[in-house]
């Protein structure tokens, strides 16, 4: 992060014209070959380089401005593709985002209500962040940088339609998932933001376990699950008091310009109904629809079968129209030996493999070195269970 003479110099037009002319370079080199320059802060232009670079493939539509970033905050914040689906699920006059960072979110946000509220606490970053929202011409914004929770106090009761936050979770430097160990705690101050506003979105840890939000967060409504590109994301947590009954879910899956939405409205899902033999194709879902145990739902309406009763592969005859995950041709399939894995492979020539394991003893490593297997795509070998909890061994093609 640069300093705040750093900074300073940073937003000098100079010495952007100098970022922009090496926005390309290798920002080591760059850092090398202007070792030394007493008129140029030349590690906080080359971490400028790098960032660019990182966030013309996370936030390509910022390109042609001269945004500035830190590494951290930028790894921190949303994507492109993600802030814009939030934005748009959020609806009203006025948002508070609490934990602003770089303000990627209150910029999308802006670009749908009237009245945004960026908090942060760190005194440069929030200068960063009023610095990009002037290069993008957002005068509908309002900077507060100090303790968001103690901003939101001063704020009159039902000041916002909505509550945005994204709570930092990382604590003496490492991860963790749990909203508890988030700050700030939404669980601590569940009460006072829903003082303040009639709804809240928290970004939770897309490794949240899901069971039990409710105890922690009483006002919970749905929880949606958000995918980019087969990947999981974020988990969003949406909070409103005027909604009772069960927590609804949703898988949201966004890809190109696809987006396949999965909603169950909550309560009891749909029973697995597991297959007696694997069919012609196996199944993965996307990442999201796995996460928001949509899985019994997206086979029940796809009319397809799990493969065994504790994972989320599924089996069948047909791809159904609008899948959302891969889905692979079966060419073999068997009671899992280690002596005939072997023989199978040796028989069709496979040195190389990608490994897909679950509810398997062995980790896809000691697999790969117990069968000597090298990194590849042109074979999928999978190791599960059958609908019996037997170990099976499956060799599939991928088709999509």
């Amino acid at each position: 992060m640069p300093s705040p003479e750093e900074l300073r110099q940073l937003m000098h037009p100079g010495v952007l014209e100098i970022v922009r002319h090496h926005e390309h370079d290798d920002p080591s080199q760059f850092a090398l070959r202007f070792h030394g320059r007493d008129d140029l802060p030349v590690r906080a232009v080359a971490e400028q380089i790098g960032c660019r670079r990182k966030a013309a493939r996370k936030l390509p539509g910022f390109s042609g401005y001269d945004m500035l970033y830190t590494p951290r905050a930028l790894e921190q914040a949303s994507g492109e593709r993600t802030a814009s689906w939030k934005s748009a699920s959020l609806q009203g006059e006025r948002v508070m985002d609490m934990t602003g960072g770089l303000g990627i979110d209150s910029i999308f946000l802006a670009r749908r209500f009237r009245d945004v509220v960026y908090c942060e606490r760190d005194e440069v970053l929030a200068s960063i962040a009023a610095w990009n929202f002037r290069q993008l011409g957002l005068n509908n914004i309002r900077v507060l940088q100090g303790d968001s929770v103690e901003h939101l106090k001063s704020e009159p009761d039902n000041s916002f339609d909505w509550i945005y936050i994204d709570p930092d979770r990382r604590q003496g430097g490492r991860r963790s998932a749990a909203l508890e160990s988030s700050r700030p705690d939404v669980t601590v101050h569940h009460d006072l933001m829903l003082r303040k506003a009639r709804r809240m979105c928290v970004k939770a840890s897309p490794v949240l376990e899901l069971s039990g939000l409710h105890a922690s967060l009483p006002s919970l409504a749905s929880v949606t699950v958000l995918s980019v590109d087969s990947e999981c994301r974020e988990v969003l947590l949406f909070c409103d008091p005027a909604v009772g009954g069960p927590v609804s879910l949703q898988a949201v899956c966004l890809s190109g310009k696809e987006e396949v939405v999965l909603t169950h409205p909550g309560g009891e899902l749909p029973t697995r109904r597991v297959a007696d033999v694997p069919g012609p194709l196996l199944f993965e879902p996307d990442p999201a629809i796995i996460k928001s145990r949509l899985s019994t739902l997206l086979a029940r309406r796809s009319g397809l079968d799990f493969l065994n009763g504790s994972v989320d592969y599924l089996t069948g005859t047909g791809v159904p129209e609008g899948f959302s995950g891969r889905v692979f041709r079966i060419q073999a399939s068997f009671a899992y030996k280690p002596s005939r894995v072997r023989a199978y492979l040796e028989a069709h020539g496979i040195s190389g493999a990608s490994i897909l394991r679950r509810d398997f003893p062995l980790a896809p490593e000691d697999i790969r070195k117990k069968f000597r297997l090298n990194e590849s795509e042109s074979c999928f070998l999978v190791f599960t269970r059958d609908a019996d909890g037997k170990l099976l061994f499956l060799s599939c093609v991928r088709e999509m």
